[in-house]
This record gives structure tokens, C-alpha cells and sequence, in this order.
């Protein structure tokens, strides 16, 4: 299936500095950015035709492709001043450069891609800077077996916060850390048919718009993930990303794995 990848935000609770232009997604975890470690995950499952919804920073994301180094991730032999790949990334796939423009939100640049689906009935969608372990065939066997229009991956809060239940009065009854509660919050990973079109207005949200009508129809699929699962929404989890790639905790890498 085709995969659709959102990287068009600003990316400000990222960034280091005003001065700093690089986009999210191009921020660095390990040797390669975040947006290559959420395509390597996709094209290990044998996903690797990748639609890229750009906005700000799309230079910064073509120059990435056009000037690739499969060196810098993979070994190789040097012969006579000529490089032999022993293992690469990307020769294989195949990726679609589209300007969504700098402030739509995700279900508008979802709109702005269709074309390019070619009209595939089933495809792949998700954010370009959150990684998780959760096994793709299965998310989407699960989705096939629901019947349902469209499925998002649900995942525990990650947040640190507390609850607190509180009278009228002011007085607390109870604080209970919000990763004790039962609830589930969007965790991206999207497997969505042609019908999301037909719920997504001009300018509207994928989540807020079309998924939330078809969570009132009954037809919105919640693959709950306990596994493995980390956005990088702000500098310090992209550092923490960082930091466990280079200590070897990578647990969406299951790539590597599949080398061992």
C-alpha cells in the first residue's frame, strides 16, 4: 500500500532557536532523520511507495533524498576508489514530492495528495515524527477484519500529568497519574480507504473532521498499541529518541532485527 506522510509543520515546540529552520522531521536521531526512521519502518513491512506532504522546511526534505548517502547507514567495501554497497536503504523506493502548503492543516494536505494515490482503495497514512514497535501486518489484518472505513493506532497518555477530582468547594478527592486512566489517545499510524475523502472538507482535519464522523457512524477502527510507542513532538523526546538509538534501545528499529 501507498504510504502518506505528513511533514508539513512548523514543528515550533522543536525548534532551538527562531533562527532554526530545520523542520521537524529532518531532525536528527541517530545517523538519519526522524522522517527516515518512520519510511525504514513502513518499508520494512513492504511498504515503499511514500507520498510526502511538504510545507515548511520542504527544501531541507528534498535535499535530504537528492543528496542521499547510503554509506552513512550501511556497511560497504572500497575497491580501487569504487564503493560496494554490502546492504542499502532506499534503492527500492519510491517517493512522491508534493507542496501541500505551509499552513493546511493535515486533512487539507491529505486532499492535496489524492491524485497521487492513483485510486487505490486501501492506503497507508501517519505523521512524520512518531516511531512505535507495533507489527503493521497485524494493524492492518485488524483493520480489514473490523469492516470499518478508516483506523487510527490508540495508545496510554504519555504524559507525566496528573488527574485531579475536585468538589465544588475546592476540596480534592482523588489524584490519579493520567497514565492510570482508561483512556487512549491518537496515536497516528492510519490505515484509511477512499472513503475518508467524502468526510473531509476544503481546510479540514483528518481527525477532527473525517474520523470523528466516522467514529459517530460506528465505522472508526481503534487499534490499541501498549508496545513500544514515542512521538517527537518537542527537543527533548527527539533527544531522548537520540540518546536511545546511540545506547542501542531502539525498539521501532525492527529492521535490525531482521539482520541479527
Amino acid at each position: 500500500m501507498k504510504v502518506v506522510l505528513f511533514c508539513g509543520g512548523y514543528g515550533m515546540r522543536m525548534r532551538n532557536s527562531v533562527h532554526d529552520d530545520i523542520p521537524k522531521p529532518m531532525q536528527m536521531v541517530g545517523p538519519r532523520p526522524l522522517l527516515w526512521h518512520v519510511m525504514r519502518y513502513y518499508a520494512h513491512f513492504g511498504h515503499k511507495e511514500f507520498i510526502l506532504c511538504l510545507g515548511y522546511g520542504a527544501s531541507h526534505i528534498k535535499d535530504f533524498f537528492l543528496e542521499y548517502r547510503e554509506t552513512a547507514s550501511n556497511d560497504f567495501v572500497m575497491r580501487d576508489g569504487q564503493v560496494h554497497l554490502l546492504d542499502n536503504d532506499i534503492s527500492d523506493w519510491t517517493i512522491t514530492f508534493v507542496d501541500t502548503g505551509l499552513e493546511s492543516p493535515i486533512g487539507e494536505r491529505l486532499r492535496r495528495v489524492r491524485d497521487y494515490l492513483d485510486g487505490d482503495e486501501y492506503f497507508l497514512a501517519n505523521y512524520a515524527d512518531v516511531l512505535t514497535d507495533a507489527h503493521l501486518d497485524d494493524v492492518v489484518d485488524r483493520f480489514h477484519a473490523s469492516g470499518a472505513a478508516a483506523s487510527m493506532m490508540l495508545v496510554p497518555p504519555q504524559q507525566s500529568f496528573h488527574c485531579v477530582e475536585v468538589k465544588d468547594s475546592g476540596e480534592v478527592k482523588e489524584i490519579i497519574p493520567v497514565a492510570d486512566l482508561q483512556v487512549w489517545v491518537n496515536g497516528g499510524f492510519f490505515v484509511l480507504t477512499q472513503e475518508i475523502f467524502d468526510y473531509l472538507p476544503p481546510g479540514g482535519d483528518l481527525v477532527g473532521d473525517a474520523c470523528e464522523v466516522l467514529a459517530g457512524q460506528g465505522r472508526l477502527f481503534g487499534y490499541r498499541h501498549t508496545g513500544f510507542w514515542k512521538p517527537a513532538d518537542t527537543f527533548k523526546e527527539r533527544a531522548e529518541l537520540d540518546d536511545g538509538y546511540r545506547h542501542g534501545n531502539r525498539p521501532w528499529a525492527l529492521w535490525e532485527l531482521s539482520h541479527a
